[in-house]
């Protein structure tokens, strides 16, 4: 949570200042365009033109690689939510299952079933991974908590991925 709101601190400043910029841009181009078209005689007035023309379009460049940039940005967030989501809603159903196992739930319950039915592709190569401690049908299932570790690493090197395609890198 304090990272999406990190991010989305990150976002909005990032917004704000293109959009400082571009009005700063805007200004500038203006102010030079004046300012040459004003000091150039009569002859140099057509290369005082194309260097305003030059300049424009430069701005205009750089303001268009950064409106895309927060675009791809959006994209990538939204995206990162919907991983976060789906990555929570696993990490639900195998915690569910961890707890119905240590509390000695009987496998005959409708409910049982069901959260076996459902955590069993999530779960099924890290079953017999560990020794399972337990006294009667209560059960501690180590191999599944195994299992919601290797799941929490795999969602931060997805969201790490993910913060590859935002994130510009200006140093080495």
């Amino acid at each position: 949570m304090e990272r999406d709101a990190k991010l989305a601190a990150d976002e909005a400043r990032r917004i704000a200042q293109h959009e400082s910029v571009k009005g700063e841009v805007r200004e500038k181009v203006h102010h030079e365009i004046a300012q040459e078209a004003d000091r150039a005689p009569t002859t140099d007035r057509a290369g005082a033109g194309r260097l305003a023309d030059s300049l424009k379009q430069r701005a205009v460049r750089e303001v268009e690689s950064t409106e895309s940039e927060l675009e791809r940005s959006k994209a990538v967030a939204r995206v990162s939510q919907v991983v976060d989501y789906l990555f929570y809603l696993v990490y639900g159903v195998i915690g569910l299952e961890i707890v119905l196992d240590a509390l000695g739930a009987r496998q005959s319950a409708g409910f049982k079933q069901f959260i076996d039915a459902l955590s069993a592709p999530f779960l099924a190569p890290f079953r017999g991974l560990v020794l399972e401690p337990g006294i009667g049908r209560f059960r501690f299932m180590t191999s599944y908590v195994v299992a919601l570790a290797v799941y929490m690493l795999l969602h931060m090197a997805v969201n790490g991925l993910l913060r590859l395609f935002v994130h510009r890198k200006t140093a080495v």
